[in-house]
């Protein structure tokens, strides 16, 4: 887990399936008023973007469901949660976990849309921290790959070295010579 701090507010950004998640619950602090993530998810704009995103992203999306709820967006009554919205659609961009670190996490293609609902500022401020995290995590990354790299050079040197170089069995002469150098300390 990473923390990203965005106008004086702390964020926790996760790795789900090797995949970048930011939280919605820590951004929804940094907004005025009371405002939730239900909010932001009932509004029409909101459901057809996340309906593309899942469409290129998510075989698994359940369009039939997601028809559904898209048609009653934008309605006085309508109200859906995440964990909700998640179980009847099957959608992988956005996740509510219980715990610990809990809250509202989203796909960061999604959350920095929900940074927009926040404010245009709020976007800016926040594609500018990640990118920043992410370049900090390359300086890091880098660093480690030269490291492996190293240690599985080193593996494949020792083994072409007693592959090649060295006989499996030492001659009755290579033996006699190795053994009078020993006996001479010449070893």
């Amino acid at each position: 887990m990473s923390k990203i701090i965005v106008k004086d507010t702390e964020i926790n950004v996760v790795q789900i399936n090797e995949e970048d998640y930011i939280c919605l619950t820590d951004m929804i602090k940094a907004k005025d008023g009371d405002f939730f993530i239900t909010d932001w998810l009932r509004n029409r704009n909101t459901l057809e973007y996340i309906g593309i995103w899942e469409k290129v992203y998510n075989p698994n999306f359940n369009y039939g469901e997601f028809a559904t709820i898209r048609n009653q967006s934008g309605l006085n009554s309508f109200k859906i949660s995440v964990k909700e919205f998640v179980a009847k659609t099957n959608a992988i961009c956005i996740q509510a976990k219980a715990g610990r670190y809990g809250g509202t996490y989203a796909h960061k293609d999604i959350a920095f849309e929900f940074a927009m609902w926040i404010s245009p500022e709020f976007k800016i401020y926040i594609v500018k921290e990640f990118q920043r995290l992410k370049a900090e995590e390359q300086k890091l990354l880098g660093w480690s790959a030269k490291r492996e790299l190293t240690k599985i050079n080193y593996r494949i040197h020792t083994d072409a070295i007693k592959n090649n170089l060295i006989p499996v069995e030492l001659t009755f002469e290579q033996n006699c010579k190795f053994s009078w150098s020993r006996s001479f300390g010449y070893d």
